[in-house]
């Protein structure tokens, strides 16, 4: 029997970004600490229901969760979001991921929220067996576009 080490489940701080660089880059997005910071902050100054989750073991960050919470029309309650699930690849097995997961699901469900949806692109198919293992089930398809974004002003709706 493999003995699980004990994690430690807590919000992200400024001084994690650095952790968080190979983490993203697991994901498919490098970046470096600064960046990570950058983002973090801008993710939490954009988005009021925006939640960084880091899991730790023994003083190291080894996995990390984006949380979001959207309200819809269509439901009776906004939908909580994890936008970005990923554990290192040597700490994969370990229970981190299992861990961000079910504090995610605590967090809604102190929020009220009814309805989870965990995103995961196509290159990630090994995530889906893990998705699958904690009671996800395959819902639908997301579809995507990248755009061009202007780099100067904002733009208008008409």
């Amino acid at each position: 029997m493999t003995m699980r080490p004990d994690v430690t489940v807590r919000d992200a701080r400024d001084d994690d970004a650095d952790a968080l660089a190979p983490l993203l880059a697991t994901l498919g997005y490098p970046t470096d600490g600064e960046t990570a910071r950058a983002r973090c902050r801008a993710l939490r100054g954009a988005d009021a229901t925006a939640r960084i989750l880091v899991g730790v073991v023994d003083g190291r960050v080894l996995g990390v969760a984006t949380l979001h919470v959207t309200p819809v029309i269509h439901r009776p309650t906004g939908v909580g979001r994890i936008t970005a699930l990923v554990v290192l690849p040597e700490a994969q097995g370990s229970g981190v991921g299992r861990q961000l997961v079910e504090a995610s699901e605590r967090h809604f469900a102190a929020l009220g929220i009814e309805r989870i949806e965990v995103t995961s692109g196509t290159s990630h198919r090994p995530a889906y067996d893990f998705y699958r293992h904690l009671g996800y089930q395959d819902h639908g398809v997301r579809f995507a576009r990248t755009l061009a974004v202007p780099s100067t002003g904002s733009a208008t709706v008409a």
